[in-house]
Formats: structure tokens, C-alpha cells, sequence
């Protein structure tokens, strides 16, 4: 690889396969390294052989806001493999056994998600309008003062908002943790602002769940990279890069792999998360205090966990729970059309910013979910566990705290020909598979820009 257009990606996710992609589209020969045996980074799905359904690492939900995502799975010819489900409902229980539902209206946007939450059995008219008031203000907040939102906690801008406890448990908190991976206490209110304005308070087809008819790894790992590699590319599976290393000028001359071999290019996008970077990074460009910084980017957990039943013991295809460790439910077989179906239900189960318990042993995380799911759903009393699966990603996202603004960098770097990718990398955007995506996409421009070409659309 010696020419201008020849370009070294390493790490193939979400960001580093749309990056690729991007750059091959415009005619760049691309070399994507990715240490692992199979390409999917932190959002990946594999068969389970007992049952005949495909597992995803974690139940990861995409949105109709995802602009950057449902382009680059057009472009990679995958998007007819996603499912739209245009009205957004989401049913709500309580551990009294109360239940509210968050319905849109078939109107049109931003009034659809009014409707819904005027009509959420949840919380009295009264905390209702007050919610509604609230979000008003959130969104006033951002479009006025974004700065004010950035030094705010969740928490601390529910405060300002004058949102009361049972708003906050029933509302505010769920949609806070599930988005961010993290408490209320110390996510950043800016981030959330961002997703209720891009999910929930612009047009109908926005807030729409989307969900792959396929395991994840199937949706977007194998069409992208047929797409780099009929253009020419190559993607080097368990490849691991080494370390990066510096020419006379200053500027990336090659990536030194494991096995002792080496590869040039003119340009590099590292697209693995922060400590894996600051490895490959030559000691003088990771003592840079714009590398440097990335050391106080924290992660937070998430816990994920499969259960089969030998009965189904819900309609709802998803549920959120409220007052139990257990946040967040998914009924597979009311989702997907397609699925094993050797066993009647297939549920999965979430828990987001899981600090407290992602050292409990897997056996004990089951136990309690279980309870969660019986005291919840009581049709579940009776119901015999078949199989149960629990996934643990421990450092599964970025931790969106007030810190993480300042410390999150550009896709541009001062080291002229590298550029960085990743769900961690600014985007305005929690940690999420269309921060990922958009921050590929942009990594790419930038370098196209720097090669003197008009940036990728």
C-alpha cells in the first residue's frame, strides 16, 4: 500500500467497518485490521445451537433518528433486513403491579410524543402537565444555554425542572439510564437532552424502534465487509496491530502488527476504545495532553440476560420495569418474525450502568431477575426456565459523565494522517451504535478532506 488513497483502519465495529466503507465508496484501498477472530467489536450476536435463535451480546434497539446507522446499512445493502416499528409504545410496570403505557399518537411529530405522555397512566394529569412543562424547558435549555446542560447532572437538572419523585421514577429516570448506561446522579443532562430532542420531540418516524431480523453480527459485520473488499479492500480477521510508529515528519509510517510484520499507508483511523489506543500510540503522541486526556474517559457496564421459558407469559413485546434491579424487558418472540421457536418464550433482559452488581455471579444475577420477572409479570410463577444465558460487557460503554464533553476528542488529530472513530469519540450523542457510526463516517471525511477530495455525503 503506497498510494495517496491507501488507508489502514484498525478495529471493526460499528465505527470502523462505516469508516471503511466510506472511504471505499470513494475509491480508497483499505486494509481494516480487527484483533478478534470475527469482526463486531462490542455489538455482536452469535447462534445458539440448543435453541435455533441468534443471541446479541446485548439487546441493542436502534431508533428512526438513527440517520447515520440507516445509512450506512443502506449503503451496505442491509436495511431491508431491519424491522420498523413506526408507533413507539412501551409498556411500563411498577412493583405495585400498576401499568402505563407510552403510546404515540398518529399525528405528527413533535405532537406524537406529547399525546403519549398526556396520556401516561403512570402519573396523575396533574404530574403529567408537569412533565410535560418540564420537557419543554429541557429542550428551551438546550436550543438557549447548552452550556448550562453540559455542568448538570440528570439529577441535578430534575431539580431545575421541578420534576417530583414518581416522575422521575416512572419517566425520566428509565429513558436517563437506559440511553446513558448510567445513575441520574452522574450522567450529563446535556446528553440526554440531546436524545429526547432527536428521539422523542421531532418528527413521528423518529422515535420509531427498529430492530435487526437478523443477529446483529448478520446485519451489517459480513455485507460491509464484501463492500470494502469488492472495492478492492482487505479485511485481516484476527490481526492484531501492535503499535503505531512515527516518521522524521511527525506523521503515522506504519502500524507494527503482532506477529512482527508491519503495514504502510498514507493515512490510519483507529476506531478501538481509549486504552487500546493510547497502547498503539509512540510514547511522545500519547504524552500529548489531546491523547493524554482520553486516560479520564470512564466506562460503565451493562448486564444482558437470555432467558427461554416453556410457556410464553406475556403479549408485550417490551416492558420496562420500575422499582426492581431489572430494568428493561424483551419479548423475542412478540419482536422478531423469524426465531428458533424450539422453546415457547424467549425473553431478554437489561441492565444498564450496572456497577452494583456486575460482580455478582452469574447465578445469582439469574435468581434475581427471575424474581424481578415473577414479581412483575405473575403469569411468569409458574413457568419453567429451560435455558438461561447471562452476558456481561463491563466496560460496555463510555461513562457519560459531566466530564466526558471536554475529554471526548475530534475524529482529527494533531498527528496530521491519524484519525480517531468510536461510539467515544464527540458526537453530541451518548455512547451508541449512531455515535459509533456517525463518528466512522466523519473520521472519513476528514481524512478524504485532507487527501484534497470532496468529504463522503
Amino acid at each position: 500500500m503506497t498510494s495517496a488513497h491507501d488507508v489502514v483502519v484498525i478495529g471493526g465495529g460499528w465505527a470502523g467497518l462505516s469508516a471503511g466503507v466510506a472511504l471505499a465508496e470513494h475509491g480508497f484501498q483499505v486494509a481494516l485490521l480487527e484483533r478478534k477472530p470475527a469482526l463486531g467489536g462490542r455489538a455482536y450476536s452469535f447462534p445458539d445451537p440448543d435453541t435455533g435463535d441468534f443471541i446479541d451480546n446485548g439487546q441493542h434497539v436502534l431508533m428512526g433518528c438513527y440517520a447515520e446507522t440507516l445509512k450506512f446499512l443502506g449503503r451496505i445493502g442491509s436495511r431491508d433486513k431491519l424491522f420498523f416499528h413506526r408507533n413507539l409504545e412501551i409498556e411500563m410496570i411498577d412493583r405495585g403491579g400498576r401499568h402505563g403505557r407510552l403510546r404515540t399518537a398518529p399525528v405528527p411529530g413533535p405532537f406524537h410524543m406529547s399525546t403519549a405522555l398526556l396520556r401516561y397512566g403512570l402519573l396523575s394529569p396533574r404530574e403529567r402537565l408537569r412533565l410535560m412543562t418540564g420537557g419543554m424547558r429541557m429542550l428551551a435549555m438546550r436550543r438557549r444555554d447548552p452550556a448550562a446542560l453540559e455542568k448538570m447532572t440528570v439529577a441535578g437538572l430534575m431539580d431545575v425542572l421541578g420534576q417530583g419523585q414518581r416522575a422521575r421514577e416512572t419517566f425520566w429516570y428509565p429513558l436517563s439510564i437506559a440511553t446513558l448506561n448510567d445513575s441520574p446522579e452522574v450522567s450529563s443532562s446535556a446528553l440526554l437532552a440531546e436524545v429526547l430532542k432527536r428521539a422523542f420531540f421531532s418528527r413521528r418516524g423518529d422515535s420509531a424502534f427498529v430492530y435487526s431480523r437478523v443477529g446483529l453480527s448478520d446485519l451489517y459485520c459480513a455485507a460491509a465487509a464484501d463492500f470494502i473488499e469488492n472495492r478492492g479492500g482487505v479485511i485481516a480477521r484476527h490481526t492484531a496491530a501492535e503499535r503505531l510508529e512515527l516518521d522524521a515528519q511527525g506523521h503515522i509510517a506504519r502500524v507494527r502488527l503482532r506477529d512482527g510484520q508491519s503495514l504502510q499507508a498514507s493515512n490510519y483511523i483507529v476506531a478501538v476504545p481509549p486504552p487500546q489506543l493510547l497502547r498503539l500510540l509512540p510514547d511522545v503522541v500519547a504524552a500529548d495532553n489531546f491523547f493524554s486526556r482520553f486516560e479520564g474517559l470512564g466506562v460503565s457496564p451493562i448486564i444482558c440476560a437470555h432467558v427461554w421459558l416453556d410457556r410464553e407469559v406475556t403479549a408485550s413485546p417490551f416492558v420496562g420495569f420500575i422499582g426492581t434491579p431489572t430494568q428493561w424487558m424483551f419479548n423475542k418472540r412478540k419482536i422478531f418474525a423469524q426465531h428458533g421457536a424450539r422453546h415457547a418464550g424467549y425473553l431478554s433482559f437489561v441492565i444498564s450502568g450496572a456497577r452494583d452488581l456486575i460482580d455478582r455471579s452469574n447465578d445469582d444475577l439469574l435468581e434475581m431477575i427471575l424474581a424481578d420477572l415473577r414479581t412483575m409479570i405473575p403469569a411468569a410463577a409458574d413457568a419453567h426456565v429451560v435455558k438461561a444465558l447471562v452476558i456481561k460487557e463491563k466496560q460496555a460503554t463510555m461513562a457519560p459523565n459531566l466530564d466526558s464533553h471536554h475529554l471526548r476528542p475530534p475524529p482529527a488529530t494533531p498527528v496530521a494522517n491519524l484519525f480517531l472513530a468510536g461510539d467515544w469519540v464527540q458526537s453530541e450523542l451518548p455512547a451508541t451504535i449512531e455515535s459509533a457510526v456517525a463518528s466512522g463516517t466523519k473520521a472519513a471525511a476528514r481524512l478524504m478532506e485532507r487527501a484534497g477530495l470532496p468529504a463522503a455525503a
